[in-house]
């Protein structure tokens, strides 16, 4: 595998991993495609020699096919899940004209338990945080 190829399916993760940490459903629809580009560059990346074919290599053996329907078969998932996130936004928007993801008032109440445990110095419990 080259060097340049390993930087790329590094880049594309990172980007991926930063979009799927923002609060907009779009940008989190768009780090999922990111980062199933990046796995399936990897995963081809790994299946196949540098400067060969993908099934049939340079002195005629054949090659293992299975990265190559790995790789299909993740690009037809990520497709549905990439649809399925979109579809999300776009109900979302055509509800509230906002693609945020707003905190669950759940999550609110046991941020704020945490936060008083943490400055009475309390380790939260079982019970504390389902009450």
């Amino acid at each position: 595998m080259s060097l340049s190829l390993l930087i790329l399916v590094g880049v594309l993760f990172s980007v991926g991993t930063y979009l799927l940490m923002e609060r907009s459903l779009t940008r989190v629809a768009l780090g999922v495609g990111v980062l199933g580009n990046a796995v399936n560059l990897l995963i081809v990346a790994a299946g196949s020699r540098p400067d060969e074919a993908p099934i049939i290599g340079r002195s005629g053996e054949l090659t293992d096919p299975l990265p190559q329907a790995l790789v299909l078969t993740a690009i037809v998932i990520g497709f549905a899940l990439l649809s399925f996130v979109l579809a999300l936004a776009w109900r979302n928007w055509s509800i509230t004209e906002n693609d945020e993801v707003e905190d669950d008032l759940e999550d609110r109440i046991v941020a704020r338990r945490a936060e008083k445990n943490s400055k009475r110095g309390d380790v939260p419990h079982h019970e504390d945080v389902e009450q």
